[in-house]
């Protein structure tokens, strides 16, 4: 395992407290006069990079044994599906695995699981070049631990290079179990995703309260493992022909006593993911009420009301109106922020929308940095005019 090697025989009086101010998490600690890294230590090596030179060092692993990556080929991405529908991340994972392999020349394949392969042809239409699919009854409805055994049989069989999978609830609880199985690392939520010529698979995304864009590579490892949330990418067009193939796998055997016996449907909640438009509240907003004017406002725009964080937290909007990392991910054709400061976890989960307009009275707010229209205003000037110029305009 890499370490943080304090070499004692460099560091004075002066590097003793270099050191410890520089640690961003407080994990660099005097004892007995001589210095400790504590467990606080989040690894980020800028004790190396900062810190008075050769006082610290950065360790690599060199007991790890090395990995033949030719022998791990191919982008899959796991075609989540409910029976009738494929999961639209799914389309657009597909899209981006299309993207990755271009580089490597690899093929993009998908893994279908369920109790029959229908539907699964219509990947074809949108970028893979192989279908797997693995049907019984056992697998109509998601279990995590047979699904989990076939995806084990899948990778030992077939040695895919990458698994992209949807930041799902479904995801969220099977990537985590197959990368654990496998001994293998996996990123969370990926903003960005990048390959490089060895196979390696860049996985970007906000880290340490979104103050970083962390850059992570499991080089050691295969095969290496994310999750992307809805969104984040764009799916392609459908295309006339299937341009692939789809093959049959064998299904292994399953753990006993983990069949579903009946699942209950709930109630599908109008998602904010699902708007054209919305109008998004921020920390700007001084009392819950007025929401109200920022709700019909949405409503003369056909739109929806979302929020930021701050107004979860303060009981003003439910949680699955939030925008950002800890919130949904959205992509409207129009998105109107009043009040927002825009900060990283935020800006990650909209950035992408068509149009984004900002309303905020700090001029420097890093909401503006990812705006197409920038108004530096107060949002309760702004808002009743533009109502009333919507209104007009309708007349």
């Amino acid at each position: 395992m890499a370490y943080l090697k304090i070499n004692h025989e460099k560091i004075g009086a002066e590097e003793k407290q270099a050191l410890i101010k520089i640690c961003p998490f407080g994990a660099i600690v005097e004892e007995d006069g001589k210095l400790n890294i504590t467990s606080a230590c989040k690894t980020c090596k800028l004790c190396v990079k900062k810190g008075p030179a050769g006082c610290i060092e950065f360790v690599e692993d060199e007991t790890a044994p090395a990995i033949d990556k030719s022998l791990w080929r191919d982008v899959i991405v796991f075609a989540e599906h409910d029976g009738a529908q494929v999961h639209p991340v799914v389309l657009e994972l597909l899209a981006k695995a299309k993207d990755l392999t271009k580089q490597i020349g690899h093929r993009v394949c998908a893994v279908w699981i369920g109790d029959s392969a229908e539907g699964a042809e219509e990947l074809l239409h949108y970028g893979a070049d192989v279908v797997y699919t693995y049907t019984d009854a056992a697998l109509k409805d998601f279990s995590v631990l047979p699904y989990a055994r076939v995806l084990e049989d899948f990778i030992e069989k077939k040695k895919p290079c990458a698994m992209l999978v949807g930041a799902t609830n479904i995801g969220r609880s099977l990537g985590p179990r197959i990368a654990a199985r496998l001994r293998t690392g996996m990123t969370a939520d990926c903003t960005m995703l990048e390959m490089k010529d060895n196979t390696d698979l860049v996985q970007i995304r906000p880290a340490f309260g979104g103050n970083i864009m962390a850059r992570i590579v499991t080089p050691k490892t295969r095969p290496q493992f994310c999750t992307v949330r809805e969104k984040v990418f764009s799916a392609q067009e459908r295309t006339d022909a299937a341009m692939g193939e789809l093959v049959e796998m064998a299904v292994p055997e399953l753990p006993e006593g983990s069949v579903v016996n009946s699942v209950v449907k709930k109630e599908k909640l109008q998602s904010i993911a699902d708007a054209d438009v919305l109008v998004v509240a921020g920390r700007g907003v001084k009392k819950q009420e007025d929401l109200e004017e920022l709700r019909k406002l949405a409503d003369l725009l056909g739109g929806q009301l979302a929020c930021t964080r701050p107004l979860v937290e303060a009981g003003w909007m439910p949680a699955h109106c939030q925008i950002g990392l800890s919130g949904r991910t959205v992509k409207p054709k129009l998105i109107i922020t009043f009040g927002v400061s825009g900060a990283v976890q935020f800006a990650a989960g909209m950035k992408s929308s068509d149009l984004i307009v900002a309303v905020n009275t700090d001029p420097a707010a890093s909401i503006f940095d990812v705006a197409h229209v920038a108004i530096n205003a107060d949002l309760y000037e702004v808002v009743p005019l533009l109502a009333q110029k919507i209104m007009e305009a309708q007349a």
